[in-house]
C-alpha cells in the first residue's frame, strides 16, 4: 500500500509498501486472502499512492502470451486493440467536490464517470470496438469485503476485474477536501483498468504473468503504466472544459511522481515517479490509445 501524498503539499517519500501477486510474507490481509490462481474474484486497487494488485481467478486464456516487443501492439495479428485515431475533444466541466461545506464525493464521481463513459463509448464506436460501461458502487466507508475479498486497507480506488466495476470510497485522502486534479485522475486511471479487460490486455497480461513468474513485477508495471497513459489520454480529451491553470497541471505531475515505486524495498509494481508522470503526459499530449502500448516498450522504459 502506499500514503496519498499530503493536500498543497510536495511529493514525499511513501510511508508504506504495495505489493503484488501474493508472492511474499509480507503481503497485505487483502493479497493473503486470495493467493495468485485462487477461485476467489479479486480487486485491482487503485492508481497512485494506495495500490495493492490482486490478480483475479486463473482462467482458461486462449491466446497464448507474445514475446516482448509484440505483445499488445495494435494492429498486430491477435493483439488486442484499443483502436485507432483519438477520442473525441469533449466536454467535462468539474463539479465542486465541496459545496457550501458539504462533500459532494459522490456528485463529482458520478457525473466524471458519465464523461468518461461517453467519451471512451465514441472512440470504440468509431474503432469498430465493443463497449460496455462499468457498474459503479460507492461505499462511505470501507466494508470487510468487497467483490469476493476483503476491502484493501488504505486504497484509494480500485477496479473488480471479475465484476467490471470501479469502486470508489467516498472518504480518504485521495478525495476528502482536495482541491486538485487527482481525484480526476484517478478515476481516469481505474476506468483505464475497465478498458484494458474489454480489449483483452488484461487477459494477455494475466497469461503472461501466469507463465513467467520472474517477469510478474514487471508486468504489473506494464499494465498500470498503460493505465496511467489511458488517464492522461482522457485528461488531454476534456482538458478545455476544466477551468484549470498551468500550476494545477503541475501539482498533478508532482503527485503522480511522488507515487511512484522509487526506493521500495518490496516488489516494484507501478514503476517509478519518472515513469509513471512519463506515461501519463504521453497519453495527456497525443491524444490516442494507441501511444500507450507500454507492452512494447524496452524494459528500462516501465521501470
Amino acid at each position: 500500500m502506499r500514503c496519498l501524498p499530503p493536500i498543497g503539499a510536495g511529493p514525499r517519500r511513501p510511508a508504506v509498501r504495495r505489493t503484488v501477486l501474493a508472492v511474499a510474507a509480507c503481503l497485505t490481509a487483502c493479497a493473503a486472502a486470495v493467493p495468485y490462481g485462487a477461485a476467489a474474484r479479486a480487486a485491482s486497487v487503485a492508481d497512485p499512492r494506495a495500490a495493492t494488485r490482486v490478480l483475479p481467478a486463473a482462467a482458461p486464456y486462449g491466446t497464448a502470451a507474445r514475446p516482448h516487443g509484440t505483445a499488445g501492439r495494435a494492429g498486430s495479428a491477435g493483439s488486442p486493440s484499443l483502436g485507432r485515431g483519438r477520442p473525441a475533444v469533449t466536454s467535462c466541466p468539474e463539479p465542486p467536490l465541496v459545496d457550501g461545506g458539504i462533500p459532494r464525493g459522490r456528485e463529482y464521481l458520478t457525473a466524471i464517470v458519465k464523461c468518461l463513459n461517453r467519451s471512451w463509448s465514441g472512440h470504440f464506436a468509431r474503432a469498430g470496438l465493443r463497449f460496455r460501461a462499468p457498474t459503479v458502487r460507492f461505499y462511505e466507508e470501507p466494508v470487510e469485503r468487497v467483490c469476493g475479498v476483503p476491502w484493501p486497507t488504505g486504497a484509494a480506488a480500485f477496479y473488480c476485474t471479475e465484476k467490471a466495476t470501479v469502486v470508489f470510497p467516498l472518504t480518504g485522502d485521495w478525495i476528502e477536501g482536495r482541491t486538485d486534479l487527482y481525484p480526476l485522475k484517478i478515476a481516469a486511471h481505474e476506468y483505464g483498468h475497465h478498458l484494458q479487460s474489454l480489449t483483452g490486455f488484461r487477459a494477455r497480461y494475466e497469461a503472461r504473468a501466469r507463465a513467467d513468474r520472474a517477469r510478474r513485477a514487471e508486468l504489473n508495471r506494464r499494465y498500470e503504466l498503460q493505465a496511467d497513459c489511458l488517464s492522461g489520454v482522457f485528461l488531454g480529451s476534456v482538458r478545455g472544459s476544466l477551468s484549470r491553470t498551468a500550476p494545477d497541471w503541475t501539482a498533478l505531475s508532482e503527485a503522480i511522481r511522488a507515487s511512484g515505486d522509487d526506493g521500495d524495498d518490496g516488489p516494484r509494481t507501478h514503476g517509478t515517479g519518472a515513469h509513471r508522470v512519463h506515461w501519463f503526459d504521453r497519453g495527456l499530449r497525443t491524444g490516442s490509445p494507441a501511444a500507450c502500448d507500454t507492452w512494447a516498450a524496452p524494459p528500462s522504459g516501465v521501470s
